[in-house]
């Protein structure tokens, strides 16, 4: 059984990219496919890694057990080197690019080329490899762990998604034989450490600890519903392009911030956002405060019967919202919230690349929750400086 997220390998894509975290079964699709490809068809496969000292660094060992799971070991022979299927004249090439990039430009014939870790892959390998594999109908496959955002074949797959391209982010539930050992490590990194669940399990970018902004505030808990008469508050952010319409209910007691509910939804259009936000309790009782960007949006959202209201925003309003978050004791989240546990393990300050040095700098990302959540405090959080606040924001 293919698994659905490893499907498109199957179908003819000049590009095929893969990426995500840990027990996802990513080289072990890659490898089951190239196996089958080079069995069915005659076909020269290349095998690169960005570093490969010997055979032992290849995928060589995978591509045998995979020709031995499938019970074609009768028409591969194979050697301590070399791979090949002589019946049709397919054969598989290893190759390092950091060692053998020229050795790479000038090996003709290719017609399915797989980069194994192209995390690890710089610009200048990617520069040399991508235009040599050019023999009619080639395909080029990448699988890798995101490690950072500038990394080379981020820039290439993710950020400018070529013409052609079968890209999927896949996690271990798209594994279907993910082992209870390996869920067993998974759920004990989650409950240990969640900025390093979310890198190693979840596929997300390595980040710095520190650098989260929340790291030191957030928990998870399941705690009961509130006392009748507890204040709500609710926050809303608009979706533009790719970005969630979000919806998120909290309450704060004895100095902890309490996030019970939330919705989210992606391209969600006008007439659905009403639907949206009846998902989250009480939505049409309690005052919401909005993004106050789409003026028009509020007033159409009002017309269905929410009491929705703009926001105020000033230059640094982001980092006095984070300054005065940063003030409560706790915020805690329930468990059903899932995105905004996500959000919790990925907003960030940016750090240096070179220096590893967290900067002054909010990214303007995994933020929709929490931008709702600053919108739903309009009127609570106060003006305090802006980006002259960063000596509180970092503690």
């Amino acid at each position: 059984m293919i698994p659905p997220a490893y499907e498109g390998l199957y179908r003819p894509h000049r590009y095929k990219v893969r990426k995500g975290g840990r027990g996802s079964a990513k080289s072990w699709n890659f490898a089951e496919c190239a196996v089958l490809t080079g069995y069915r068809d005659a076909h020269r496969i290349m095998c690169v890694r960005e570093y490969q000292n010997s055979i032992s660094d290849s995928v060589h060992r995978l591509l045998c057990d995979q020709i031995e799971r499938l019970n074609l070991g009768l028409w591969f022979d194979v050697t301590q080197t070399s791979i090949r299927c002589p019946y049709n004249g397919t054969e598989f090439l290893f190759k390092g690019m950091r060692q053998n990039a020229m050795e790479v430009k000038s090996t003709e014939g290719i017609t399915r080329c797989w980069y194994e870790e192209a995390q690890k892959a710089s610009q200048e390998s990617l520069d040399i490899l991508i235009p040599t594999i050019r023999a009619p109908d080639s395909e080029l496959w990448f699988s890798y762990n995101p490690m950072e955002e500038d990394d080379p074949v981020d820039k290439i797959f993710v950020k400018n998604t070529p013409p052609d391209c079968d890209i999927e982010h896949v996690t271990f539930r798209d594994n279907p034989y993910f082992p209870e050992v390996l869920r067993k490590e998974m759920e004990h990194l989650k409950a240990t450490d969640p900025v390093a669940y979310e890198h190693v399990w979840e596929g997300g970018y390595l980040r710095i600890g520190e650098a989260v902004i929340f790291v030191k505030r957030v928990s998870v808990e399941d705690f009961p519903e509130p006392p009748y008469g507890t204040r709500f508050y609710y926050g809303a952010d608009w979706g533009f392009a790719n970005d969630p319409t979000a919806l998120i209910r909290f309450w704060i007691d004895k100095e902890v911030l309490y996030i019970d509910y939330e919705a989210f939804g992606h391209g969600v259009e006008l007439d659905e956002t009403a639907q949206l936000f009846d998902s989250v309790p009480e939505a049409r009782k309690w005052p919401i405060k909005a993004d106050c960007a789409r003026p028009e949006t509020i007033s159409y959202v009002r017309r269905q019967g929410f009491n929705i209201t703009a926001a105020e925003k000033w230059k640094g309003s982001v980092e006095d919202g984070i300054a005065h978050l940063k003030a409560y004791k706790k915020i805690v989240i329930h468990p059903r919230c899932v995105n905004m546990q996500r959000e919790a393990r990925l907003y960030s300050y940016k750090v240096d690349r070179v220096t590893k040095e967290i900067l002054p700098i909010v990214v303007d990302a995994n933020n929709h929750g929490w931008d709702a959540v600053r919108y739903g405090l309009d009127g609570v959080i106060q003006r305090r400086g802006g980006v002259h606040q960063w000596a509180n924001l970092n503690k």
